[in-house]
């Protein structure tokens, strides 16, 4: 298959389906190490170029979620040694890497876990992960449940890793699940849409950011 022929279909929402009242926003990983420039893959060589449209609407679909009464649950990466997967470790090994340097992301204590940008407020759940999903290991599902929050709203990076990751998981945990393509971004497009088109066939809803805001505003 080639993934840059990859196309996704959107869905037009109806309010009912992301009520405030059961609906969370859960913006992945806009931290310092995976978006900025002066953060670890930017100083990799990494361009953060492609990130910034995505963001903008991140910071859209917040600014809307809270007008609306909307939980927004922030998610990041906070890594450590002593917590660090012998698998991924391994994995990066036998890739012919370092894994100590790759292993550096996100490091408790260093400003790299900072979020980027877009930053809770003291109401805001904050859920901290040592995994690509934010299910594994972490209160995340034991507080959506607390809150009765039946319907997650996905935006951040990178679309084929941490928030697909979080909503293949999501939708295992019988949540219904939404992703807003123009809020989410990747290091390469092709990647990120064929995410998208793989989500859309078995595990969410697309929706962009204008139509989700839209219905929160009805």
């Amino acid at each position: 298959m080639d993934n840059s022929c990859a196309t996704y279909q959107l869905t037009e929402l109806q309010p009912s389906w992301v009520s405030p009242t059961r609906t969370a926003l859960c913006i992945i990983d806009v931290q310092v190490d995976f978006a900025s420039p002066e953060g670890l893959l930017g100083q990799f060589g990494l361009d953060m170029s492609p990130l910034q449209p995505a963001l903008n609407k991140c910071l859209e679909l917040v600014e809307s979620a809270r007008k609306a009464g909307v939980p927004v649950y922030f998610i990041g990466l906070k890594t450590s040694a002593k917590d660090d997967s012998p698998a991924w470790r391994e994995r990066m090994t036998r890739q012919g890497k370092d894994a100590e340097i790759e292993s550096a992301i996100c490091r408790e204590g260093t400003s790299g876990m900072d979020f980027y940008k877009i930053l809770p407020e003291p109401t805001d759940p904050v859920i901290y992960k040592g995994r690509y999903s934010a299910f594994y290991d972490t209160q995340f599902n034991q507080k959506l449940k607390t809150n009765n929050i039946n319907t997650l709203v996905f935006c951040g990076i990178t679309t084929e890793c941490c928030v697909e990751s979080t909503v293949r998981d999501a939708f295992h945990h019988d949540y219904h699940t939404i992703v807003a393509p123009d809020a989410c971004a990747a290091y390469e497009t092709d990647v990120h849409n064929a995410s998208l088109y793989t989500m859309a066939s078995s595990f969410a809803l697309l929706s962009n950011t204008h139509n989700i805001c839209e219905m929160w505003e009805k």
